[in-house]
This record gives C-alpha cells, structure tokens and sequence, in this order.
C-alpha cells in the first residue's frame, strides 16, 4: 500500500513539474515577444517578431524535447534544457534551428547505434546515450549566447553570410554554427570511431596505440566522421538559407558553410582529442577490462591528468572553435 502511495506521489509531483516548467517556457518565450513588440515601436529599424514565429519557436522545440525525453535521448533536465536553447535559436534565426535540429537528431541516432559495444566499451554509458542539462548546456551554452547577440545586434530574421555588408552578424553567424559543427564532429568521432574503425586508436598526443574508449585516443575513421558530421549541419544551415533569405542574388556565395562546417568538425574533434588526452585521466581496469576516468589503486594509467571531465572538454572546444574559425573565414570568404 505506502508503495502505491509513494508511486502515485511520485507520479503527482512529475506532472505538476511538467505543468510549471511549461508554464515557465511560455512565459519566458512570451516576454521575448513583448520585448520585441516594445522595442519595434521605439526603433524603427527593428522589426517585431511575428506571433506564428513566437508560437513556431515554442511548439516545435518542444515537442522535439518531448521527443527525445520518450525515445531516452534526454532526461527530464535535458528536456528543459533543450527547450531552453531550441527557443532562442529558433526565434533569432531558422537557419540556427535547423542546423541545431541536424545535430541533435542525428547524434542521437548514432548514440544508439550498436549500443551493446558501445555498453561493453564505456561502463557508464546510459540506455540511449540520455543527454542531461550539463551536457545539453556544454553543447548548447555558446550557440545560445552567440544568437541572444545575434538578436541584440540585428534582430531576429534571417540573413547572408556577407563580411563586406554585414560583418558582425556574419562573424556572429559563423561562430554559432563552428560550435555546433564542432560539437557534431565530436559526437560522429566518439560514436562512429570507437565502434566502425578496425585499427586500434592511438593517442593524439605521441601516437602511441591505446584501448578503445582511452580520452584522446583518434583513429582515421574518426576523423572522417568528424568532417562529415560537421559538414551535414553546414549543409543543413545552406539549405535554410536558400529557402528563407531572400537577397541571396546580391550578396557573397553561400556555399563555404558546408565546408567551413566540415572544417569545423574536425578541428573540432582534434581539439577535443587533445584536452581528452592532457586534461582528462584514462586508466585500464582489469576487473571490467574497460577504460575508466577516475584514477584507484587497481587502476594501470594510461594518460592525461584528472582535471576535467568530458562535458568541461566540449565545453572548452566549442568555445575555442568558435572564437577561432569565423576570423579565419572572414580572410577567406569569397566576396560578390
């Protein structure tokens, strides 16, 4: 009977989190409208956003988290996370939306591709590689600021990737989409890698051979990965593009963010590999014959010091991908 009880409690408080949180995002997304609406009427260069866009911008990243939260590829703090971050790029800009919905939904498929390796591979892997709010936050905490700036700078809308006409914005614009290309081109390593390639990885720091699942450890497979699953979210922010801007005929070629993107991944993946292999502790445990992060007596070392943990590593390489990339590509960017 107190079993029952304690269930049906458990149950009660589940859903009247579910109502406040919704209500949460309803108002938070409501008050970007107002404040959209309030500042069109005192800067005339600014435009309001649109109800359909505010409501476009609420439902659809909710039910993707809703999505995610039954099929396990988010926890219930991931969710609320992911709401969090798809409504901010959603409003400012739809090319943000789909290159975040690109890499979402096609990291979450290869998180359960061959889950029983990958189970045997990692120790701590979750059922259904479940993503929570850190490691929604480590992925999504730089795109998130970088499109508030893109609003606060040009308001929401879509626009060219043009340095000569708009150069903040594109710099902006680019920024955003190396970090979610970088991230993109970590996962694709990390889930294709360590179960597709049929050469042992060795350690980007002094190539040496390493187990599979060793922080650090790179293999050519992964590296192609990384390039492709970058370059599948350039093509999705380039398709964007030519559906929702209007001006393309003027402006630069759009084309260089696929490869800009593909480009981003895997400088992403290397980055990465290199705090895994420095930043981050791997050791050899016999008892589950796998590779851990935590550093015991029974532990054989095999490199890196315990400093940060992976989600700190994403974290560091989206912010240095994007700081980096967008001033190489501004020197590179052909002009119209």
């Amino acid at each position: 009977m107190k079993d029952l009880e304690a269930s049906l409690c458990k149950g009660y408080i589940k859903m009247m989190t579910n109502i406040v949180i919704l209500s949460l995002i309803l108002f938070i997304s409501l008050s970007f409208w107002i404040m959209s609406m309030t500042a069109s009427t005192y800067y005339g260069s600014l435009h309001p956003i649109s109800p359909w866009r505010w409501l476009f911008s609420v439902i659809v990243p909710v039910l993707i988290a809703f999505n995610g939260l039954k099929k396990k590829s988010l926890d219930h703090t991931g969710a609320l996370g992911g709401v969090v971050v798809g409504f901010i790029l959603t409003i400012a800009n739809l090319s943000f939306f789909t290159s975040l919905m690109t890499f979402f939904i096609s990291s979450s498929k290869l998180t359960k591709w061959k889950e029983e390796e990958k189970k045997r591979v990692d120790p701590e892997y979750k059922e259904g590689g479940q993503r929570n709010w850190i490691q929604v936050f480590c992925n999504g905490a730089v795109p998130t600021e970088l499109a508030l700036l893109y609003m606060i700078e040009n308001g929401p809308g879509e626009i060219c990737i043009d340095f000569s006409r708009q150069y903040t914005a594109s710099w902006m614009c680019l920024s955003l989409l190396a970090s979610l290309a970088s991230s993109a081109g970590d996962t694709w390593a990390s889930e294709i890698g360590s179960v597709a390639s049929t050469t042992q990885p060795r350690l980007i720091t002094t190539w040496q051979r390493v187990p599979i699942g060793t922080n650090g450890g790179v293999t050519a497979v992964g590296f192609l990965s990384s390039f492709l699953g970058g370059s599948l979210v350039g093509m999705a922010y380039f398709f964007s593009q030519l559906i929702f801007v209007n001006d393309l005929d003027s402006s630069a070629p759009q084309w260089p963010v696929v490869a800009f993107a593909g480009m981003a991944g895997l400088l992403g993946s290397v980055i990465d590999s290199y705090l895994g292999a420095t930043m981050q502790y791997s050791g050899w445990d016999e008892a589950t014959r796998s590779v851990v992060s935590q550093p015991t007596g029974e532990t054989k070392y095999i490199s890196g010091k315990p400093i940060l943990d992976n989600n700190a590593v994403n974290l560091f390489s989206s912010i240095l991908i994007a700081l980096l990339l967008p001033s190489a590509a501004w020197a590179l960017w052909p002009i119209d």
